[in-house]
Formats: structure tokens, C-alpha cells, sequence
């Protein structure tokens, strides 16, 4: 019996195995046959092609802010109509000649187009006008800007009624794909506070020519390794200024969604999305009720000029102006004041369009930083721009010269006669003090306070000149030049930053050795931007201290999480005896009457630049100061071409720079903003 029970038992446990063999081999045949039959076209296409490729999702920028956190540059979400071709609708040239399908395929796009130009039309009839082939053209069917698998960008700024319609009717397109992308647009305060140096942005395809090639090949070798560094055609780029030095801050990584392609490089499908991360946002030094103070400042001054009588004279020719605000101790730029400027919104961050070329006539000569470069950023009347010579600002770092090589001491006397003659006996010529003032017996501090011209030519001119013979005097000056920061770069995070003009070299334009250092010991053989002369009025008052200028007070996430914060960075230092130091100091004391009533000692020295222009020897206003005098804590540097006296011209600029200033943060550390907390106090105790 329990032999039996046994077999019967086995007989059950094999019928029990070849059935289940049976049911696995239904299962694998009717899962080879789905292969073969189903989805065997497009297996056998990727097997065949193997090909994946990227389409990148645009992050949203950061925003740049001022001191007070106000924004400066920001980008606001819109939403963009794209499509993606799902076909081939290009047109060979024999398909032409035998006009098979491709012809038919074309014309079916032809209607595509004229169906969403209708619907456009339909939904935003005061928007922008899109024809049919306006919209064949962003298609781009012959895959001239871009392979298949790569959306075209339609419209930009879509309306709520567009949104809708194209996201629900979606079907309604056979042979495209329609997408509403996020997309951002960038703002510009209206206000336009420091407009050149928070500069512009422009389309990817239209700026590749300011990245460099090692640049360009960094950027294959890290978007090999992350598809999202990779640079879009149709992607927006700083162009100039903050936006441009700080770029990959403020862009952050594109995302981007990985494609499954046919040989063609037409899509199959999505495999993979990568999102897009959120630039940083970037915090100026830049604070703007200095910086609109000083705008406002140079603007007034210059109608002033027009109208009113300096040296006898109006001067309507000044038209530009320039002023940097530098903290003595930090480097950081309070204000850098560029002038006319621009509203920086004229330069279009969305959709095909770019700035309009009207609008560009109307900037095109004042929309760059002239406190750092002479290009495109302002000039003159008669066409001076704003690297203009120093003139009488010099004279600190002349008499510096002369007593580090031991040409003077601080005790000596000079006696000034008002003439100097410089050349070869028989065959020299004169130069002379502003009006021929005859001074007398002057030490260093007096020569630098009465602008004495003839003791910088005959004590420092002609002696380095004598102590150094041939070319070695002028290669000690340029290197005294350079260590102060005039005729190299300031290191300021900017680009397209100018060095400055050194005529000095120029002996053929000079006659002599002893000619050029004649002149450039008064000014006169050099020309420097506006920042260039800031960070060396800042050098003066913080006794040998080249600082690096900031821009960039930290950097953040958008979500506040502090990225990086930057400190204050000393590029070189120049030891001097102390004594030497306050010699210069006590000679900076031109009476200025625009600094009637200020509240504090403060160091400064006018400059009367003269260069010629259209034939005349025009005068430049240039001024220097820093306060106060014992403790600076800012440093001013203004440029006024064609403005004429500096004490006139350019000085009532500094002193309202100054003033605002000490209100937002306190010359003496104490800021003088109005406290309504305060009052309000002391009124409900009355």
C-alpha cells in the first residue's frame, strides 16, 4: 500500500515539473514573439544606434545685489513655447527631382507652421507677429542650428491663454512635440545704479568671442564629465561687468534630459531628467545711495560747468565725468560712477530678439565702465575720453620718489622762481608753475601744497635723471609707477580693465630721457583710468598698501546658505619711513572751497591735466582726497575731461561722495542716517 502511495506521489511531482516547463516556455515564446513583432523596430534601433545624447533645461540665474540688498540684476520665470520634431522634414535636393515622399513631409510641416501661427494670433493679438515662416524658420528643417532631437524655440513670454491652449492641446500637432519650458527673463534696476559695473548679458551664439580658447577647452573637458556645463546656443551669458567676471557664479548648472536617438539623431525617448541647479546670487561692495549720489553729483556738476564760470570761462564741452569711492583699509568699492550711463534693460534677455539697433546709436558711446577703460565709455567734446594725464595729482608720489632715493630730505629748501629750463645749452626750453607763480623757498610739503612744477622738474626730473643716465632713470620711474598701481592692473574683478597709457617710453615724443621725466614728474607722461588713480590715492593714506579693489562682499546661495565671503586682499606693499609719509600728508592741503564746512581734516590734491584736442591744449579736471586725514577711512578719485580746474570742476563731486558717504556708514564710524525710531522716541517723551 505505501509502495503505491509512493508512486503515485512521484507521478504527481513529475507532471507537476513538465507542467510548470510547459507554462515557462508559453511565457518565453510569447515574451520572444512581443520582442520579435512589438517592440522588435525599436530595439533593434537603439541596439543598432546605441545613441544618447543631452537637451539642456535652463536654470534660473542668480541675482546681483548692492550693500543694501537691493537688486541690481535679477530674472523673473516666463514660460516658452518649443517643439521638437519627431520626424524627418528635411528636403534633399533629389527628392526634389523625383518627388517622392520628402516633398509631402515638407509641405505637412508648412501646415504645422500655419496652425500655430493661427493659434498665436488667436490667443495674443497685441503680442509679437509670427508668421508661418517665422515659425519654419525656428523649426529649422535642415537642421542647420541644430539636430533633431534639439527643441526650437517658438515664442518667448507665452500669456496664460497660450499656456493653456498649447498644454492641452497637445495631440492636436501629429509629427512635433509640444513643450512649455521655464525659461527666466533679466531685469535691470530702473533706477540704473552702476549700470557699467553690473553689466549685460547677451546670447551664448552671440558671445563666444570674449571666452577664451583655454577657457573653451576647460569647458569640453568638464562638460564631458557633467552634460550640465554644457553652453547652450540660445542660453543667456554675462556679457560685460559682474555679469560676465562672475558668470559661472551666477549661472549656475543647466540640467538636462537624456535622449535616446535614432541614426538621424531624431528622438525615440526620454531616459533619464536631470534638474537644473539655481545660480548664486552675488552681494556688492556697490552701495547705491552713494552710488546714486555720486551719479547725481557728476551730472549736476556738469550742467553747472555749462553754465556758470570757472577760470573765467564756462565749459561746455564737459559732458563726461568719472569717480571712484574706495575704503581705505578694505579696498572695497563704495561707488564707481561712470557717466552718462544707460538703462541696461535695452539689452533684451528673452525670445530672438536682441538690443534694437536705435537703441544701441543712443549708447553706443557710454555703455561700457569708463573708470576702467577708455572704450566706448564717454568722451569729451573735442573727444577726450577718460584716460586722461594726471597732472598736479602726481606730485605726492614725485616727492616720494625723490626722498626714497635720497634726491631731498624732508628739511631741505628749494627756492622756486616760478622757471625751470630743461635741453641742451643754447637749445632749452622753459617750463613754468600754473601762471608763473613764483613761491620761493618751499620744502617737499610746501612744493606739494602750492603745486610747485619747477621743484618736481629740477629736484626730481633732472636729478633721478643724473643719478640714473640712458634709460635706467626711466625704468626706476615706471617701477615706482607700477608699484602704486599706475599702468598695471588694479586687480580689480572687472573685465576688459585698461592699463593706462605710459608716454614716458615714448622718448622719440619726448626728445630726451631728461625731457620724459621732466614732465612726468608733474604729470604729464602719463595717462591712468579713474580706478587706477583711486587705488593709488588709497595707497597715500594707508601708508604703502596696494589694495585689491572689491567688488564682491560674499557670495550665497538663493536660499541664503553663504557660498563664500571675500576678504580684503593687499596686492603689494611699499615700506617708507613714517616720516616721509607725513611730509606727503602734511602737503596735501589745497585750499578747496567746495569742502567749506566739512566736518573733518581730510587730504587732497587738484590736478589741471592739459592735453591737447582738436588743435588746443584742453583743461581736465582730476582731484584726490581721502578722510579723514589722521584715521582715512575712504579715498575718492574724480576725472572731469574738459572741465578745467580740478579745485572747481571735479572737487564739489568728491565732497558730495564724501558726505553720503558718512551718512550710510561715518567717516568717524558713526553713520549719520536720519533714525525715526529715535525721534519717535524723543517726541513721545515731549
Amino acid at each position: 500500500m505505501k509502495k503505491d502511495q509512493r508512486k503515485a506521489y512521484f507521478a504527481l511531482r513529475i507532471n507537476v515539473f513538465f507542467f510548470s516547463t510547459f507554462i515557462i516556455f508559453c511565457v518565453i515564446i510569447v515574451r520572444l514573439a512581443i520582442l520579435q513583432f512589438v517592440e522588435g523596430a525599436t530595439l533593434t534601433e537603439k541596439e543598432t544606434n546605441g545613441l544618447i545624447k543631452t537637451v539642456a533645461l535652463s536654470p534660473i540665474r542668480g541675482t546681483i545685489y548692492d550693500d543694501t540688498h537691493t537688486k541690481l540684476a535679477y530674472s523673473t520665470p516666463i514660460r516658452s513655447l518649443f517643439i521638437t520634431l519627431m520626424q524627418d522634414y528635411s528636403l534633399a535636393k533629389e527628392d526634389i527631382l523625383i518627388k517622392k515622399k520628402k516633398p509631402l513631409v515638407r509641405a505637412e510641416a508648412f501646415k504645422l507652421a500655419e496652425k500655430i501661427e493661427k493659434a498665436l494670433l488667436t490667443l495674443d493679438p497685441e503680442g509679437e507677429k509670427l508668421t508661418s515662416q517665422n515659425i519654419i524658420d525656428a523649426m529649422d528643417l535642415e537642421f542647420l542650428k541644430g539636430p533633431g532631437y534639439q527643441p526650437r524655440r517658438i515664442k518667448t513670454d507665452l500669456n496664460p491663454a497660450e499656456i493653456a491652449y498649447f498644454s492641452e492641446n497637445k495631440t492636436a500637432f501629429p509629427g512635433i512635440e509640444i513643450e512649455i519650458k521655464e525659461e527666466s527673463n533679466r531685469h535691470y534696476n530702473q533706477d540704473t545704479i552702476a549700470v557699467q559695473t553690473v553689466g549685460y548679458i547677451k546670447y551664448f551664439k552671440s558671445s563666444k568671442e570674449i571666452y577664451s580658447e583655454i577657457d573653451a577647452i576647460q569647458k569640453v573637458k568638464d562638460t564631458q564629465k557633467n552634460p550640465g556645463l554644457t553652453y547652450t546656443e540660445d542660453e543667456i551669458v554675462g556679457y560685460d561687468g559682474i555679469e560676465f567676471a562672475f558668470q559661472d557664479e551666477l549661472r549656475g548648472q543647466n540640467g538636462y534630459k537624456e535622449i535616446s536617438v535614432t541614426a538621424q539623431n531624431m528622438p525615440i525617448a526620454v531616459e533619464r531628467v536631470v534638474p537644473p541647479q539655481k545660480g548664486h546670487d552675488i552681494y556688492l561692495t556697490i552701495n547705491k545711495n552713494v552710488q546714486l549720489k555720486a551719479e547725481q553729483a557728476i551730472t549736476d556738476q556738469l550742467q553747472w560747468l555749462h553754465t556758470n564760470t570757472v577760470s573765467g570761462k564756462t565749459h561746455p564741452n564737459a559732458i563726461t565725468g568719472y569717480a571712484v569711492a574706495m575704503e581705505v583699509d578694505t579696498g572695497k568699492v563704495i561707488a564707481m560712477a561712470s557717466m552718462p550711463d544707460y538703462n541696461t534693460n535695452v539689452w533684451k534677455s528673452s525670445g530672438s530678439k536682441n538690443i534694437s539697433t536705435q537703441d544701441y546709436e543712443k549708447i553706443k558711446n557710454n555703455y561700457q565702465n569708463g573708470t576702467i577703460s577708455p572704450i566706448s565709455s564717454g568722451k569729451s567734446v573735442n573727444g577726450l575720453d577718460s584716460l586722461l594725464l594726471l597732472g598736479s595729482t602726481i606730485k605726492p608720489l614725485s616727492v616720494l620718489i625723490g626722498l626714497k632715493e635720497n634726491l631731498f630730505g624732508i628739511n631741505d629748501y628749494y627756492t622756486d622762481r616760478g622757471i625751470t629750463y630743461i635741453g641742451k645749452e643754447g637749445s632749452e626750453w622753459p617750463i613754468r608753475n600754473s601762471s608763473s607763480h613764483v613761491l620761493g623757498s618751499i620744502d617737499p610739503a610746501k612744493a606739494i601744497k602750492e603745486s610747485s612744477n619747477v621743484f618736481m622738474v629740477d629736484m626730481i626730473g633732472k636729478r633721478l635723471n643724473k643719478k640714473y643716465p640712458g634709460d635706467e632713470g626711466i625704468k626706476v620711474w615706471d617701477t615706482y609707477m607700477k608699484k602704486f598701481g599706475l599702468g598695471v592692473s588694479t586687480g580689480v574683478d572687472l573685465p576688459k580693465e585698461y592699463l593706462g597709457i605710459l608716454e614716458y617710453w615714448n622718448k622719440k615724443q619726448a626728445g630726451s630721457n631728461l625731457a620724459a621725466l621732466a614732465y612726468a614728474s608733474f604729470g604729464q607722461q602719463g595717462k591712468y583710468t579713474t580706478l587706477q588713480l583711486a587705488q593709488y590715492t588709497t595707497m597715500l593714506a594707508n601708508e604703502g598698501k596696494r589694495m585689491k579693489p572689491q567688488l564682491v562682499n560674499e557670495i550665497k546661495e538663493q536660499d541664503g546658505t553663504l557660498v563664500k565671503k571675500f576678504k580684503p586682499e593687499v596686492l603689494n606693499e611699499f615700506p617708507l619711513d613714517k616720516r616721509y609719509w607725513q611730509e606727503i600728508k602734511q602737503g596735501m592741503n589745497t585750499t578747496v572751497s567746495a569742502f567749506e564746512g566739512f566736518p573733518y581734516d581730510f587730504a587732497r590734491k587738484t590736478g589741471t591735466s592739459e592735453q591737447e584736442a582738436k588743435g588746443k591744449m584742453r583743461d581736465n579736471g582730476i582731484f584726490i582726497a581721502y578722510a579723514p586725514r589722521d584715521n582715512p577711512k575712504l579715498a575718492i578719485a574724480v576725472v572731469v575731461p574738459e572741465g578745467g580746474f580740478g579745485a572747481q570742476s571735479a572737487a564739489p563731486i568728491a565732497r558730495k561722495i564724501f558726505d553720503a558717504y558718512d551718512q550710510e556708514y561715518g567717516l568717524d564710524g558713526n553713520p549719520k542716517k536720519y533714525n525715526p525710531i529715535a525721534e519717535s522716541t524723543s517726541l513721545s517723551v515731549r
